[in-house]
C-alpha cells in the first residue's frame, strides 16, 4: 500500500478516535437564567479537564503547574539568562533575515531546478513525513525534546515575571506537533515590555543552548571510536580497471596474488612493484565469502599525480578523515555544516551520515561502548532539531516567538517619539515580507522551470 494511502486511513482513524472522545465530554450548561453566568459543572469528568480541541487538534493539557513555581528562587540569575536570550535573538532574526534575502537573490541569479527540498511535505520538519528526517527513536525523542524544553522555558520566565501559568499540555494531530503552555492572557498584556521579551525568548535560547551543547558532546565522543585499518573498498574511479570487474561494494581487500593483507599501507607496498599493464589477483571479501578478480592495472589519473606504479581504481572508506572532518565542525559555521549535512549531496555527505543515520559506515568502526552510535545519533538530532527551532523562531515575523520579540521592541521605540499608532503596520508590513520571502525561496525554482 503507498504511503499517502497509510496517511489516510490513520487520519481518518484519528479522526473517527476524535469524534467519540467528544461524544463523552460534558456539554456547556444551558439551565441558566437570562443574565446569569453558568456555573461549573460538579460532574465535570476528568476527559474535560485534561483534554480539549482546537478544531481537529487535540490537546492533552493539566492545571498541575506548581512545579514552575520552584524556579522563582533564581530569579535574578534567570532574568539575566533572559535578557541574554533576547539579545541572541535580535541577533540571530538579523542573520537569519540577511541569510534569505541572499539565498532568494541566489535563486533568481541561478534559477536552479527544482530538488526534494522544494517538495511540499519536506518544508516539515516532521520525522518520516520530511524524506531528509528518518522515523527513528534518536529523531523522536530530540523532537520531543524540543518542543519540551522550548515551552518550559516560556513557562519559567512566566513564574519569574510573576505572570500565571494557567495549563501546559501537548498537541496531537495524528502524532505530537507541539507543546504549549498556556499563560494568564491578562497578566502578560498587564507586563512591561522586558519581562514580555524575556518570556518569549526563553524558549528560543533553551533551544539553542541545548543544541549547541549537544553538537559539541557530540563532537567531543565521535574521537572515541577507532576506525577499521582494513582497506574496505566504497567506490571505484569511472574507466579504471576495477570499474569494470564486478567488485562487491562495500568489501574488504583480503589478498593480493594469494598474500594476505591487512590494511591499506600493505595494500600499497604490494602495487607500488607493479608497473601499468601488469594483471593481479584480488581478493575481496563480503559477508564473509571471498571472491577474487584479475585485474589489469592502468596508469594513474593525472590529476592524483604522476606514478609509475599500476593503479586498480578505488575509493577506500576513510574512517579516521570522517572523525577528523567532524571534529573540524567545533564552530558557528561547524554548526551550520551540520545543520546541512541530511541535504549535502556526494561522496561526503554519504560519509557524514553516520553521525545521525543507520547506515552500514557503522560497522567499519570498534565501538566504546554498546550503543555508541545510537547516542551519537541521538546527540546529532537533539542538535540539529534544536538548533533548526531555534532558529526558525527568532525570525522576526508573527506569530514566532522572534516575531513577538520584533513588536515589543518597535512599539517601546516608536512609543519614545509618540509614533506608537505605526507599530502594527510595520510589524504586520514584516512579518508578510518574510512570508513571502520564505514562500519565494521555495517555489521560485518550480516557476523558473514550468
Amino acid at each position: 500500500m503507498d504511503w499517502y494511502l497509510v496517511a489516510l486511513v490513520v487520519i481518518v482513524m484519528y479522526l473517527a478516535l476524535v469524534a467519540i472522545i467528544k461524544t463523552y465530554l460534558p456539554s456547556p450548561r444551558t439551565d441558566t437564567t437570562l443574565g446569569e453566568e453558568p456555573e461549573p459543572s460538579a460532574e465535570k469528568s476528568v476527559l474535560a479537564s485534561h483534554i480539549t480541541f482546537y478544531g481537529p487538534i487535540l490537546a492533552l493539557k493539566t492545571e498541575s503547574v506548581t512545579f514552575f513555581d520552584w524556579f522563582r528562587k533564581y530569579s535574578r540569575g534567570l532574568r539575566i539568562y533572559g535578557t541574554i536570550g533576547v539579545f541572541m535573538v535580535i541577533i540571530v532574526s538579523i542573520l537569519m533575515v540577511a541569510m534569505i534575502l541572499l539565498s532568494v537573490n541566489l535563486t533568481v541569479a541561478l534559477k536552479p531546478e527544482p530538488t526534494a527540498i522544494n517538495k511540499p511535505q519536506n518544508l516539515f520538519l516532521i520525522p518520516g513525513l520530511n524524506e531528509f528526517v528518518p522515523s527513528t527513536f534518536a529523531v523522536w525523542f530530540a523532537f520531543i525534546l524540543t518542543l519540551v524544553i522550548h515551552e518550559f522555558g516560556h513557562a519559567i520566565l512566566c513564574r519569574v515575571e510573576k505572570i500565571r501559568v494557567k495549563a501546559m499540555g501537548v498537541l496531537f494531530f495524528v502524532i505530537p506537533i507541539g507543546a504549549f503552555v498556556e499563560p494568564d492572557e491578562e497578566e502578560v498584556n498587564k507586563s512591561a515590555s522586558w519581562p514580555k521579551m524575556r518570556m518569549y525568548g526563553a524558549g528560543i535560547m533553551n533551544n539553542m543552548v541545548i543544541g549547541v551543547l549537544c553538537f559539541v558532546l557530540m563532537i567531543g565522543m565521535i574521537g572515541w571510536a577507532v576506525p577499521s585499518s582494513e582497506p574496505i573498498v566504497v567506490g571505484f574511479y569511472k574507466d579504471y580497471p576495477a570499474a569494470s570487474a564486478g567488485i562487491p561494494v562495500p568489501s574488504v581487500i583480503k589478498t593480493i596474488n594469494g598474500s594476505p593483507v591487512s590494511n591499506t599501507a600493505e595494500v600499497a607496498s604490494v602495487l607500488n612493484e607493479t608497473i601499468p599493464g601488469n594483471h593481479i589477483l584480488v581478493g575481496f571479501e563480503k559477508n564473509g565469502t571471498i571472491s577474487e578478480r584479475e585485474l589489469n592495472l592502468s596508469t594513474w589519473p593525472a590529476d592524483l599525480g604522476a606514478r609509475e606504479s599500476g593503479f586498480m581504481g578505488v575509493y577506500y572508506y576513510n574512517g579516521q578523515g570522517v572523525i577528523q572532518t567532524t571534529q573540524r565542525f567545533l564552530s558557528p559555521t561547524g554548526f551550520l555544516m551540520l545543520l546541512s549535512l541530511p541535504f549535502i549531496p556526494g561522496y561526503e555527505g554519504q560519509q557524514l551520515r553516520i553521525l545521525g543515520f543507520d547506515v552500514e559506515d557503522t560497522s567499519y568502526y570498534t565501538e566504546p561502548f554498546p550503543l555508541y552510535w545510537q547516542i551519537i545519533h541521538l546527540l546529532f538530532w537533539s542538535g540539529f532539531i534544536n538548533l533548526a527551532a531555534g532558529l526558525f523562531n527568532a525570525l522576526p515575523m508573527l506569530p514566532l516567538d522572534g516575531g513577538f520579540i520584533f513588536k515589543e521592541a518597535t512599539e517601546r521605540l516608536l512609543a519614545r517619539r509618540g509614533l506608537s499608532r505605526y507599530g502594527s503596520q510595520i510589524v504586520g508590513t514584516v512579518s508578510s515580507l518574510i512570508l513571502i520571502l520564505m514562500v519565494a525561496m521555495l517555489t521560485l525554482p518550480y516557476l523558473f522551470h514550468m
